[in-house]
Order: C-alpha cells, then sequence, then structure tokens
C-alpha cells in the first residue's frame, strides 16, 4: 500500500475580519470524506512571516519545515485590489525549494471570483516549479457569501472541489519521485 500523500490547505490571507478560515475549513472537511489523502488546514498567519528579506526568523524556519513536510497544495486565494494578498506573495517568497516539484489547485473568491488573483498566483506557481491543475473552482461575494461575511457555498462547488482535488493528487503523486532525488 503506498503513502497517502500529504495536502496543505494554505489560508492566502491575514487580514483581521477575513473570511478564508470560512472557505478553509469547508474544503478541509470536504477533503476529509474522501479519505485518499490526509488533509490539513494551513494558516499563513500562525507563522508570523516578517516582509521578505528584511530578517530570518524562526517563522520563516518553521514555515520552510510545513512546506518540506507537504506534498501538495490547495491555495485559498482572496482577490484584493485584483491580485493576491500581499501576505499570500510574501508566504510564496519566503520558501523556495519546499515549493519544488509539487501540485497545487487553487480556489479563489472575490467580486468576479477571485479569478484575477488566481491568476497572479499561478505566475508565482509556475516560478516556484508547483504544477497547478486546470480545474480552478471559484466563489462569488454575492451568490456564495451572505451580505460578503457569511460563508454560504452553493452546492454547484461540490463536482469543481472533487474534480481539482483528483488533478490535485494525481499530480503530486506524479511528481514525487522527483522530490526523493
Amino acid at each position: 500500500m503506498t503513502e497517502k500523500l500529504k495536502v496543505g490547505i494554505i489560508l492566502g490571507s491575514t487580514r483581521d475580519g477575513r473570511i478564508s478560515p470560512q472557505v478553509g475549513e469547508w474544503l478541509v472537511e470536504k477533503a476529509k470524506q474522501r479519505e485518499d489523502a490526509d488533509y490539513e488546514l494551513v494558516d499563513i498567519k500562525d507563522y508570523d512571516l516578517p516582509f521578505f528579506g528584511t530578517e530570518e526568523s524562526e517563522g520563516v524556519k518553521r514555515w520552510n519545515d510545513k512546506l518540506d513536510s507537504l506534498d501538495a497544495f490547495v491555495f485559498v486565494v482572496a482577490e484584493y485590489n485584483h491580485s493576491m494578498t500581499g501576505a499570500l506573495k510574501n508566504a510564496f517568497d519566503s520558501a523556495r525549494e519546499p515549493w519544488h516539484n509539487k501540485a497545487a489547485g487553487i480556489v479563489s473568491y472575490g467580486s468576479a471570483g477571485g479569478t484575477r488573483a488566481a491568476e497572479h498566483v499561478r505566475q508565482v506557481l509556475a516560478e516556484l516549479m508547483i504544477a497547478d491543475v486546470r480545474v480552478h473552482p471559484v466563489l462569488s461575494l454575492f451568490l456564495d457569501f451572505e451580505k460578503g461575511e457569511t460563508f454560504k457555498p452553493r452546492d454547484l462547488h461540490d463536482k469543481n472541489i472533487s474534480d481539482m482535488l483528483d488533478q490535485v493528487l494525481s499530480w503530486g503523486g506524479a511528481l514525487k519521485p522527483l522530490r526523493s532525488k
């Protein structure tokens, strides 16, 4: 029997009042019903990452160790000003090799479903040697959140989440031999 992949569901926002934890917890709940991998919620806020290049910190070391322990990722991407959050970009920049040769999915949200932010994330993933999968669930602030604050996802997202996770696991498994060299 092969060992299950370890997938980190990474919250990409650290702002007070953020809604990414609601989305992340929903994703973890959906993912754990599958029993095909070990899924874990990873909150970049817990690592207290300094602005990239300003200092070394214990948070950066812990962040890199956490990323090393994971085989694949699902990024919960909030769209702020037509792009990803500064905190998520900083988290990407705070590691290098721990990202390499892993797979990732993106679940985005915003007024336009977070699609503009997701496209910026894809550009960064390419540079970090992370293979992003095609299926990309998008959540509308108008249709999937009550008053823009309380997450109430529509059932139509279930199939996209499942399809995205299928792709993340397929690609994550295929890339694993590259990481053991």
